[in-house]
């Protein structure tokens, strides 16, 4: 270990919303390393790929020298010890939020003892949006304009272009 603060900020971003942004924003100063890391997970049907995702993030999170991302799947805490990271970065919405992420703490804490999770709430204007629900409304013919950067949207409309 190299004494720095390197954190995780794990989740699917399938899309990125501001919600999701204004988290990694506020971690900035709290570490020395953000990794947002985009989950693999082959069972969801996503949206974007895992590849798009990344690329997406790694544009809204330009300004920030030492923000990267990356994409990730299997056990978190075995990667976290790849990149040597041993703080877990969770948003919670609302109480709803807590049980599952609490246990996904305790779990993780469990399969390796230098994991620690750190839980920050997104400012009071995204603490509804999820990503799940951006897509449903967005579907819907919903009007996504200051819940995701304006580049996702052109994303999104483009994939749904493409279905057709």
């Amino acid at each position: 270990m190299t004494g720095r603060r390197i954190a995780v900020y794990p989740g699917s971003f399938d899309p990125i919303h501001n919600g999701h942004l204004d988290i990694i924003e506020r971690c900035q100063p709290l570490f020395d390393q953000v990794i947002v890391a985009v989950l693999f997970n082959d069972e969801k049907q996503p949206l974007f790929t895992v590849d798009e995702r990344v690329e997406l993030i790694a544009e809204m999170t330009s300004s920030y020298s030492e923000c990267r991302v990356e994409s990730f799947s299997g056990l978190l805490v075995d990667y976290m010890d790849e990149v040597g990271a041993s703080i877990i970065v969770r948003g919670l919405r609302a109480v709803t939020d807590f049980e599952y992420e609490f246990q996904m703490a305790l779990m993780n804490r469990r399969l390796n003892r230098r994991i620690e999770t750190v839980f920050m709430a997104p400012c009071e204007e995204y603490s509804y949006l999820s990503s799940r629900l951006a897509k449903e409304v967005f579907f819907l013919g919903g009007d996504l304009r200051g819940l995701v950067p304006a580049r996702v949207l052109e994303s999104m409309d483009a994939k749904r272009a493409d279905r057709g």
